[in-house]
């Protein structure tokens, strides 16, 4: 199901705070998360600027910034930039949609984006895809994390508030093919168990890279 953006933006306006106190220390209990992030950063490191998409209170900026990459958060919700620009000072952040990235033909070093495609029908992420493909420098690795799983949640409550919204499952499988088709190379899937604090879902992590 489609979710136009502006909907999303003011749905995660209306929840920022709650959304910001839940997760914003998520990567203290991470460590697969933060492995990764480890290793993504190691890559980018000091080869030009990368985007953290979707990043909402900045958790995963801030790590990747903390790692020395020279990153750029990017969210829809204008109140959740305001929870990260606080939480996080000296990092960069930026509003932006990722269906519409506000950046050059092959202008970054990197991209991530955890968790940041969750409420994208099929049609969305493959424009999302392209969009990833299209700002990447050749060579340059793009990291996405998402739920597993086939089909949607829908909630008409979301942390305390009347908020209703569609949460997309994915298989690695399906994504990894959106990945190729778009013309990433030598996608990498990683898997794990949900963690005893998270929604029961397993997690997928996909390293992807853009050919040289």
């Amino acid at each position: 199901m489609h979710q136009p953006s502006d909907y999303i933006r003011n749905c995660y306006d209306s929840v920022a705070r709650e959304y910001a106190e839940r997760f914003t220390d998520e990567l203290a209990y991470k460590p697969l998360d933060r492995e990764l992030l480890t290793r993504f950063a190691s890559e980018v490191r000091e080869r030009g600027p990368v985007y953290d998409l979707g990043c909402g209170p900045g958790q995963t900026t801030a790590f990747l910034h903390a790692c020395g990459a020279d990153v750029c958060g990017l969210d829809l919700s204008t109140e959740g930039l305001r929870e990260a620009c606080e939480r996080h000072p000296g990092v960069k952040f930026q509003p932006g949609d990722i269906l519409a990235l506000p950046c050059a033909d092959a202008s970054l070093a990197g991209v991530t984006a955890y968790y940041a495609i969750v409420h994208f029908s099929p049609t969305d992420l493959r424009r999302a895809v392209a969009e990833m493909y299209r700002v990447l420098q050749p060579g340059a690795p793009l990291l996405l994390a998402f739920h597993i799983g086939e089909g949607s949640i829908h909630v008409d409550e979301f942390l305390g508030r009347p908020v209703a919204l569609d949460f997309m499952l994915f298989t690695p499988q399906n994504v990894k093919g959106e990945l190729l088709a778009a013309g990433f190379a030598t996608v990498e899937i990683i898997e794990r168990d949900p963690y005893p604090e998270e929604h029961p879902t397993r997690r997928a992590y996909l390293f992807a890279r853009k050919p040289e």
